[in-house]
């Protein structure tokens, strides 16, 4: 399956008159899980991080340290596994590529880190990528939290951006994160598979008027909900239309998570604040509530965790393998009303599984977990207030 969409990509290279095409891990929102996978479907390689160059005669995979020994073995027949930041695309391609990638996938910081201005980069809008080889996951609808839970109003923290916009002198800000969204709008959604991130993006000004920008059959619940502050929404293919009608002097934009075509548009017809966006520092800061649920989140955890320790050391004499492991430590947590669902892929690993950073367990290589073995397992939750993530080994 992975051959015949590798080389459906490869037979449109030279339509669009490129050498090559960058797939990476992130879809336009860059969450570290990504709902629409490119790279696990080019590569068949599903770790969190990781940047794929396809050839016409060759195929890279660039990687961190962490993931150099699963890429080898998930993707290592068709692409060539290299680790980053030791070499970098720009150290080992040839730099008279023309490569083509999508606009809306790169920020203007990750083109330049990966590639330093060596190559030509075309961009090309309308991904290649599309949806004979893609199958987008199912999203749900958004959902507000109360104030009482998340310990301060959305009006409050609106009114304290705002005094940061008047101070930089910018009349608006465009929130391209969609968890910076979902903290200063106190909503979450279910775009990602182990994240209640909502896939949003907001434009907001100093009379703090908000231009909401999503899938509006996710944001259709918060529309009509009363209590939720007033904004106008829209569809998220719509950005590009709204922004060349804005009307604005000065913008806040977050490099990290802005599209490099948004942050050209927004380039061409304003000025871009030097701050970037003041939510990553506001949202650390974490209120008395916050706190509380999240000791809370990890007291409820640790119960799950303890049973489930208890258990696999009283029944060590019978055959449990790595899969029965992660689905009874699943099954303890989910006795827990406030459970919601893994913060991530739980890693469940014995014997030389264990050496491999960010393992998953398949049919394919599970391991029964014996005696005289290391059993490693790394898992977390999500509860409806807080966040856990715990590592032990037995």
């Amino acid at each position: 399956m992975i051959s015949q969409k590798l080389k459906e990509l490869k037979n449109k290279l030279n339509y669009h008159k490129i050498d090559g095409y960058i797939v990476p891990k992130n879809d336009e929102y860059f969450s570290e899980f990504a709902q629409k996978d490119k790279l696990k479907t080019i590569t068949g390689f599903n770790g969190s991080f990781g940047l794929a160059i396809v050839l016409k005669k060759k195929n890279f995979l660039f990687v961190d340290g962490r993931y150099v020994e699963q890429a080898k073995i998930q993707s290592g027949e068709k692409f060539k596994i290299i680790e980053v930041p030791k070499k970098l695309p720009h150290q080992v391609l040839n730099s008279s590529l023309n490569l083509g990638f999508d606009p809306m996938v790169f920020t203007s910081r990750s083109l330049l880190y990966y590639f330093r201005n060596k190559l030509k980069l075309t961009p090309i809008t309308k991904s290649i990528l599309n949806t004979n080889i893609l199958k987008d996951r199912k999203s749900k609808k958004f959902y507000l939290l109360k104030p009482e839970v998340v310990g301060e109003t959305i009006h409050s923290k609106i009114k304290r951006l705002i005094k940061i916009l008047k101070k930089d002198g910018s009349d608006h800000i465009f929130i391209s994160a969609p968890e910076n969204v979902a903290w200063l709008l106190n909503i979450r959604g279910r775009d990602n598979p182990y994240s209640p991130i909502p896939n949003c993006k907001i434009i907001l000004n100093i009379k703090g008027e908000i231009s909401f920008f999503s899938n509006t059959k996710n944001s259709s619940y918060i529309q009509k909900k009363k209590d939720f502050i007033k904004a106008k929404f829209f569809d998220e293919n719509l950005i590009e239309e709204f922004l060349n009608k804005l009307n604005a002097k000065k913008i806040i934009i977050d490099k990290n998570s802005c599209p490099v075509l948004i942050e050209n548009l927004i380039n061409s017809k304003f000025k871009i604040s030097k701050i970037g966006d003041p939510l990553y520092l506001m949202k650390s800061v974490k209120n008395k509530i916050e706190i509380n649920n999240t000791i809370k989140s990890h007291i409820l955890d640790g119960v799950a965790v303890t049973k489930f320790l208890y258990w696999i050391k009283k029944n060590q004499n019978k055959k449990i393998s790595e899969i029965d492991a992660e689905k009874k430590l699943e099954s303890l947590r989910k006795q827990n009303k406030n459970y919601l669902f893994p913060s991530f892929s739980t890693i469940s690993a014995t014997g030389k599984n264990g050496s491999i950073i960010h393992y998953r367990a398949s049919n394919k290589t599970c391991k029964e977990i014996k005696r005289n073995d290391i059993y490693l397992c790394d898992s977390g939750g999500q509860y409806k207030y807080g966040t856990t993530d715990i590592t032990r080994t037995i």
